[in-house]
């Protein structure tokens, strides 16, 4: 049962989401044989302002 997380910045639609996921999940049963049924595709968007790169804020 594979778990697939995403760390994503906010800021995209259902739908580019909604597509992201669906081919991630066609990705990992063609690369794994898993049933689709049991990937799991896990999206956390965080707020833009929260991370940084190289020591800055973006």
């Amino acid at each position: 049962m594979p778990f697939i997380h995403v760390e994503l910045v906010e800021g995209r639609s259902t739908e580019q989401l909604t597509a992201m996921m669906k081919d991630i999940t066609d990705a990992v049963h063609k690369n794994t044989g898993a049933p689709k049924e049991h990937i799991h595709v896990i999206i956390n968007e965080m707020k833009k302002g929260t991370y940084a790169v190289n020591g800055e804020f973006k």
